[in-house]
C-alpha cells in the first residue's frame, strides 16, 4: 500500500506527472547533489583554495556515482538531512588525499538548496512549456468560437449571452499573467545557496568571494545578495504562483463538469470515464482531476507557508516541511498542466445544444436588453417596471418575453433584433482580441 497517490502504482496513472516526478525521486536528488559537490570543488580549485587534480577526481567520480538511495536512509534519518551520509559514501568512492576536498567548507544547506534550484530550474521549463501548449489550444477555441453564442451563467443561474470564444479566453488570460509573474521570480528564485555553517562563509576565508563567484559560474546560477538558508520567502512566492496556476485550471474544470452535465450537454471534456454498473456514463474524470489538484494546492500551500519561519540562521523543523510539502506542490501542478494539455484540444463543444439552451428561458436572459431598449422611449423605471410585468405574463403563458412585450408597448422598439441573443454580447470579439493579443506578445518574450 503506498502513502502518497502520487508514487502509486495503482493510483500514479491518475495523480503523477512522471516527467515532473523523476526530477524529484531519490536517484535525481542525489545527482544534483553530487552536481554541486563536483561544481563546488571545481570552483575552489579555480581559486586555488584546493588541488587542480583533486577537483579533477572529484568531479569524475561524481558523475559516474550512483549510490543505492537506501543504503543512505539510517544515517539520514539519524542526522535530518541525506548529506552527511552522502558525502561519506563519496569520500570513500574517491579515496586517497582526494577525498579530504570533498564538500570542503560547505554545509549540508548548502548542498540540498542548491541542488533544490537545479531541480526546480528543469521543472519550470517544464510548466512553463506546458503552459504554451495549453495556450495554444485555449486560443484556437476562443478565435475559432467567438461567434458561437451560449447562455453566461452568474450564480450558476442564467444571466445574459455571453460567447464559447470569450469563455476559453477566460480561462487562458490568467495562464498568460502566472507564466508571466513565474518567469520574473525565476530570476530570484534560481540562485546558489552558499553560506557555510552559519551563512558567513567564514570556512573558506579570503578566497570566498572568489569560490562564490567560480561556484556560480560553474553551475550557471547567478550570485545571492547573501546566503538565503532562512530566506524563504521566494520559495513561497514560487509555491503561490503554482497555487493560482492550479486554481486556474481548476476553475476551467469546473466550468467544464458544469458544461458537461447531462442537463446542459454544451461541452464534453476529455475521453470520459466509465461506470461500473451505468454503460451510458461518461464522467469527466480530467476535469474533475484539475479541480482536485486545485484544491490539493490551496491546502498544501498554507503548510508550506509555514516552512518560511526559521528560527535565527537554520531550522531544522521549518526545512523539513518544506521537503514533506513543495515536490507534491510542485508534482500536483505538473500533473494538472499535463491534464489539461491532452484534454483541451480535444473539446467537443456541442454549439447545436448551446443554441437549443439559450432557448430555455423563454427571453427572460434578454431582459436586461429590453429594459435598456425601452428605457430610450419611458425612461429607465418605467422600462424596468413594463418588462418586469412582460416577465410575469410569460411565465403566467409560458411564452416567449417578446411575445408579451409588444402587447404591453407601442414603444418603437426592433423587438426582432433584440430577441436575438448574437445582438447582445456587447464587447465580447474586443475582449477576445484583448487577450489573443496579449498571449501572443506574453508567450513570445
Amino acid at each position: 500500500m503506498s502513502v502518497s497517490p502520487f508514487d502509486s502504482a495503482l493510483l500514479g496513472d491518475l495523480f503523477s506527472d512522471p516527467e515532473i516526478a523523476a526530477l524529484f525521486d531519490d536517484c535525481a536528488q542525489i545527482a544534483s547533489m553530487l552536481l554541486f559537490e563536483s561544481a563546488l570543488a571545481a570552483a575552489e580549485a579555480r581559486a586555488g583554495l584546493i588541488p587542480q587534480q583533486s577537483a579533477v577526481r572529484i568531479a569524475d567520480v561524481c558523475r559516474d556515482f550512483e549510490p543505492d538511495p537506501a543504503t543512505l536512509a539510517g544515517p539520514t534519518a539519524r542526522a535530518g538531512v541525506p548529506v552527511p551520509a552522502l558525502i561519506k559514501a563519496l569520500k570513500a568512492e574517491i579515496g586517497g588525499e582526494d577525498a579530504r576536498y570533498v564538500h570542503f567548507g560547505a554545509t549540508s544547506q548548502d548542498v540540498v538548496d542548491t541542488a533544490l534550484v537545479l531541480q526546480l530550474r528543469d521543472a519550470i521549463a517544464i510548466i512553463r512549456r506546458r503552459i504554451r501548449k495549453l495556450a495554444k489550444a485555449l486560443s484556437a477555441h476562443a478565435d475559432t468560437h467567438r461567434k458561437t453564442v451560449m447562455i453566461g451563467r452568474t450564480r450558476s443561474q442564467q444571466a445574459v449571452p455571453t460567447t464559447f470564444g470569450l469563455k476559453a479566453a477566460g480561462w487562458l488570460a490568467p495562464l498568460v499573467r502566472i507564466d508571466h509573474r513565474i518567469e520574473s521570480l525565476s530570476s530570484d528564485l534560481l540562485r546558489i545557496s552558499f553560506g557555510g555553517a552559519a551563512g558567513t562563509l567564514a570556512s573558506i576565508g579570503v578566497k570566498a568571494a572568489d569560490v562564490e563567484s567560480n561556484l556560480s559560474e560553474e553551475l550557471d546560477l547567478p550570485l545571492a545578495d547573501m546566503p538565503w538558508h532562512a530566506q524563504r520567502d521566494v520559495l513561497v512566492d514560487f509555491a503561490s504562483q503554482l497555487t493560482a496556476l492550479t486554481g486556474a485550471l481548476g476553475k476551467m474544470g469546473q466550468d467544464l463538469v458544469l458544461l458537461a452535465q447531462s442537463e446542459i450537454a454544451e461541452v464534453q471534456p476529455g475521453k470520459g470515464g466509465g461506470s461500473s454498473t451505468m454503460p451510458h456514463k461518461s464522467n469527466p474524470v480530467q476535469a474533475e482531476m484539475l479541480v482536485t489538484f486545485a484544491r490539493f494546492n490551496a491546502g498544501q500551500l498554507g503548510t508550506f507557508a509555514q516552512s518560511q519561519i526559521h528560527e535565527h540562521e537554520r531550522s531544522g523543523a521549518s526545512w523539513l516541511l518544506e521537503w514533506l510539502t513543495l515536490p507534491q506542490i510542485i508534482t500536483a501542478t505538473g500533473a494538472a498542466l499535463a491534464q489539461a494539455v491532452d484534454m483541451v484540444p480535444d473539446l467537443r463543444i456541442n454549439t447545436d445544444r448551446m443554441a437549443q439552451n439559450l432557448e430555455l428561458s423563454r427571453g427572460a436572459m434578454l431582459a436586461e436588453a429590453a429594459t435598456f431598449a425601452l428605457a430610450d422611449h419611458l425612461g429607465r423605471d418605467a422600462a424596468d417596471k413594463l418588462v418586469k410585468d412582460a416577465i410575469a405574463k410569460s411565465a403566467e403563458n409560458a411564452s416567449n418575453l417578446f411575445d408579451e412585450l409588444p402587447k404591453l408597448t407601442d414603444a418603437p422598439v426592433d423587438w426582432a433584433h433584440i430577441r436575438n441573443p448574437v445582438n447582445y454580447v456587447g464587447q465580447a470579439d474586443v475582449f477576445i482580441d484583448r487577450v489573443l493579443g496579449g498571449t501572443k506578445r506574453g508567450l513570445r518574450e
